[in-house]
């Protein structure tokens, strides 16, 4: 609602289901209810809107590649995002409209609604940029300071038992940096391990950077344990890690050496609910190197954590049992 009092051109669908406004188990990008009886209908907004990405499974398990994109637009969609097979989403759509299944009228409210965008965007009139123009607006000092200051507002606490943070660079000087190291999103140098282990050298710390993956063999975990003797504090970063899977093995063993353990959730929060046995916990929602060198910041205590959880977690035994609540943030 506050997004579209603010006049926001475009909003992105998710592939999920949300029964409480749509008990046909399909997800909100295929959801007529939700995005023409919802988005259009009672909250009123008329901008552009564009699916996530149609590439993922979350919405083609059910469909198909060819009905997908039909469905997207019956449902209220303007914009398909990253079809996996364009030729078969085009002529999916193209069936479509030679059967009578999608009307002609639809899209073009679709059509209207990107020709207004780029008319209020000037892209008729000034369809090119020159470099310069793009220097003195993208990657600015102003716009890198503000990325900085949204990811250390994000960041949030979850665990910090006998106030292990903020990591003492007296006390915890020397630190091991481990963990995921998924692909870097575009615009970020990565790996993951290597931009936090680069940031608390910057902090002051000395940091040894080990990559171990999203799936850690024994032998990697051997070597972490043993790359960990001696260190005062351990920080690993996880990704998707779920109870009982090697990187929950990984911190586990990492615990049990001794030495504090530091984990930071660089994509899902949720990851806290299968490594309870650390001594403090970290989400950052992201693995761009802002949000890493964020976390960073926040583990040294250069910066206060003020996120504050969108979504509660839950037990990984029991998804019914809340760990962490909605707006749940620790502070210093």
């Amino acid at each position: 609602k506050a997004a579209i009092a603010a006049g926001i051109d475009s909003i992105m669908t998710a592939h999920i289901q949300f029964p409480a406004l749509d008990p046909s188990n399909d997800p909100a990008t295929l959801s007529h209810p939700i995005l023409t009886g919802i988005l259009r209908g009672e909250l009123g907004y008329q901008g552009v809107i564009i699916t996530d990405a149609l590439d993922m499974q979350g919405v083609r398990d059910k469909y198909g590649d060819a009905r997908v994109p039909v469905l997207a637009l019956k449902a209220g969609v303007d914009q398909l995002l990253n079809p996996p097979d364009l030729p078969t989403a085009w002529n999916g759509v193209l069936a479509a409209v030679r059967s009578g299944e999608l009307p002609e009228s639809r899209l073009d409210e679709s059509i209207l609604r990107v020709l207004r965008l780029k008319a209020r965007r000037g892209l008729f009139s000034r369809p090119y940029v020159s470099d310069r123009e793009i220097d003195r607006t993208v990657g600015t000092r102003s716009h890198l300071a503000a990325a900085d200051r949204i990811a250390e507002r994000t960041t949030t606490l979850l665990l910090n038992k006998g106030a292990l943070l903020p990591l003492s660079r007296r006390r915890e000087k020397n630190l091991l940096v481990l963990g995921a190291d998924p692909a870097s999103p575009s615009g970020s140098t990565g790996p993951p391990t290597t931009v936090l282990g680069k940031e608390f050298d910057r902090l002051g710390f000395s940091a040894t950077v080990l990559s171990t993956g999203t799936l850690p063999t024994q032998a990697q975990i051997d070597a972490a344990v043993a790359a960990a003797h001696g260190k005062d504090a351990v920080v690993v970063g996880t990704y998707n890690a779920g109870a009982g899977g090697a990187q929950s093995k990984l911190v586990a063993a990492l615990v049990a050496s001794g030495v504090p353990v530091v984990q930071i959730a660089i994509r899902n929060p949720y990851d806290i609910a299968a490594l309870p046995t650390v001594g403090a916990a970290l989400a950052t929602y992201s693995w761009t190197d802002v949000e890493l060198r964020a976390a960073a910041r926040v583990i040294a205590g250069a910066v206060e954590p003020r996120g504050k959880l969108p979504v509660p977690v839950q037990r990984a035994d029991d998804p019914a049992q809340v760990l962490y609540p909605v707006g749940y943030g620790l502070s210093y």
